[in-house]
C-alpha cells in the first residue's frame, strides 16, 4: 500500500488537483479587475503552503500554551516587528484569519454588546462587518450609519458629526469596499473625540497605498486601525490589527482567546514574506502604479461614456454607473466574464435596484499592475470593457474579445514555474 504521506496532490485527489490546474488558467489567461484581489509571489505562495501548517501555537511569541514554538515565534516577531515599520503604531497583532476577524476583535476591545458603533451605510459602499444587520457586527451592537452626499458622492462628514453628536456612539469606524475616494482622517478623529467615541479605522482595501506612500496613513489619527494582508497589500488571504500601546492587552486578549484560538501559523508565515516585499523599494514603484492605472482606467471609461461614482478615483478602484445604460450590473458582471474580464457587480450611492441586481459594477487594478501592466494596456482594457458591454448579448463578441484578452494576459504570465497542462488549456 502506497505511504499517503509520499503521495502527489495529482496522486491523493485528482479532482482538486484538477479544479486548481483550471484555476491556474483562469488566473493566467484572464484579467483580474475584482478590486479586493490580487496575486501573491511565489515565496509567499511556498510560505502560506509550508510545513508550518502543522503546528498548533496558541499564545503569543514567548508566553504559548503549547511546546515546540520557538520557531513558530521567529516568524510571527519578525510579521510583527516588520508591520510596525511599515505602518508605525505602538502594538500590532498578525493573527487574525481575515479582516472581519480583524473587525470583530477590534470591536470586542473597546466595545459590550449593545454599545452603539456608527460606520459607513454598506450601500454607500461601506463594509459588512461596519454594522450590517446580518453582520455579527450588526447582530452584537446597536448600529448607525453616515452616508455620501448626494451631489458629490463623497462622504459627508457634516452628517457624520450631526449623527455622531445625536447618537452618542462607543466607536466611530472608517474605511469601505467601495469608495474611490481619500478619507478625513483628522476630521473624523476630531468627530470622535468630540463624542467620547474610540475611532477605528479599516483600511483593508487601501493598506498596500499606505504602505506604498500614495495614500494618506489613519494608523497616526486612529486608536485602532485594521486591516487585510492581501488586496493591494499584495499578502496571504488574512487579517492585521494596529493599536496604541493603551489598547494593546485588550486586543491581544480580543483576538486569542476573545475570538479565535491557535493562529494559523503558515499564514503567519507568509505575511512576514510579504511585509519584507512592502519593505523593499520597489514595493513603492508598484503602489504609485496602481494609481496611475486606476486613474488612466477611469479616464478610458469616461472616454466611452461611463459615469463613474463621485466623478472618478483616488486610489485603486471606482464605481462604475452601468444602470444609466440600461444595464444591471449583474448583467454587466455576466457579459464581461464571458469576456474574460472579471469584475463584480455593486451597489452605487443612492441605489434604486436590489443587492443581487445592483446599477454598478466595482473595477480594481491591483492585480493588473501586480501583472506589469500600465496605462497604456488600461486605454485599451477600457475599450474592451465598453464594447462586451455595448455587445452583452452577442456571445460571439464576447467570445472575440476574450481571445484579444487572453493575447493580451500572455504578454504579462503569472508564475513561469506552474506550466498549464495542454489538456487542460485545451
Amino acid at each position: 500500500m502506497t505511504d499517503r504521506m509520499s503521495l502527489t496532490l495529482a496522486q491523493a485527489d485528482p479532482d482538486v488537483a484538477a479544479a486548481l490546474e483550471h484555476e491556474t488558467l483562469r488566473q493566467h489567461e484572464g484579467l483580474e479587475m475584482i478590486a479586493s484581489e490580487n496575486f501573491v509571489s511565489e515565496a509567499v505562495l511556498e510560505a502560506a503552503g509550508s510545513i508550518f501548517t502543522n503546528k498548533y501555537a496558541e499564545g503569543y511569541p514567548g508566553r504559548r500554551y503549547y511546546g515546540g514554538c520557538e520557531y513558530a515565534d521567529i516568524v510571527e516577531n519578525l510579521a510583527r516587528d516588520r508591520a510596525k515599520q511599515i505602518f508605525g503604531g505602538d502594538h500590532v497583532n498578525v493573527q487574525p484569519h481575515s479582516g472581519s476577524q480583524a473587525n470583530a476583535s477590534a470591536f470586542a476591545a473597546v466595545l459590550q454588546p449593545g454599545d452603539t458603533i456608527l460606520g459607513l451605510d454598506l450601500s454607500h459602499g461601506g463594509h459588512l462587518t461596519h454594522g450590517h444587520r446580518l453582520s455579527f457586527s450588526g447582530k452584537l451592537y446597536r448600529t448607525t450609519f453616515y452616508h455620501v452626499r448626494r451631489d458629490t458622492e463623497t462622504i459627508d462628514y457634516d452628517e457624520m458629526e450631526a449623527t455622531a453628536i445625536q447618537e452618542k456612539p462607543k466607536v466611530l469606524i472608517g474605511g469601505a469596499s467601495a469608495y474611490p475616494r481619500l478619507w478625513d482622517f483628522a476630521r473624523m478623529r476630531q468627530i470622535a473625540e468630540k463624542v467620547g467615541a474610540y475611532f477605528i479605522f479599516d483600511m483593508a482595501h487601501i493598506a498596500g497605498l499606505v504602505a506604498g506612500d500614495v495614500h494618506p496613513s489613519p494608523v497616526p489619527h486612529a486608536h485602532i486601525t485594521t486591516t487585510t494582508t492581501h488586496k493591494t497589500l499584495r499578502g496571504p488571504r488574512a487579517g492585521l490589527i494596529i493599536c496604541n500601546q493603551e489598547l494593546a492587552q485588550a486586543v491581544d486578549k480580543a483576538v486569542f482567546p476573545g475570538q479565535q484560538g491557535g493562529p494559523l501559523m503558515h499564514i503567519v508565515a507568509a505575511k512576514a514574506v510579504a511585509f519584507a516585499e512592502v519593505l523593499r523599494p520597489e514595493f513603492k514603484s508598484y503602489a504609485a502604479q496602481v494609481v496611475s492605472n486606476a486613474k488612466a482606467l477611469a479616464e478610458g471609461l469616461q472616454m466611452a461614456g461611463f459615469r463613474l461614482v463621485s466623478g472618478g478615483t483616488d486610489n485603486h478602484l471606482m464605481l462604475v454607473d452601468v444602470f444609466e445604460k440600461g444595464i444591471l450590473g449583474s448583467e454587466a458582471e455576466v457579459a464581461l466574464g464571458k469576456a474574460g474580464i472579471t469584475v463584480n457587480k455593486n451597489s452605487i450611492p443612492w441605489d434604486t435596484n436590489p443587492p443581487l441586481k445592483p446599477s454598478g459594477i466595482r473595477i480594481g487594478t491591483p492585480a493588473l499592475t501586480t501583472r506589469g501592466m500600465k496605462e497604456a494596456e488600461m486605454s485599451t482594457i477600457a475599450a474592451w470593457i465598453a464594447k462586451a458591454l455595448e455587445q452583452r448579448n452577442n456571445d460571439a463578441a464576447l467570445d472575440h474579445i476574450r481571445g484579444e484578452v487572453a493575447e493580451l494576459a500572455n504578454h504579462f504570465p503569472l508564475y513561469a514555474w506552474k506550466r498549464v497542462p495542454e489538456a487542460v488549456a485545451k
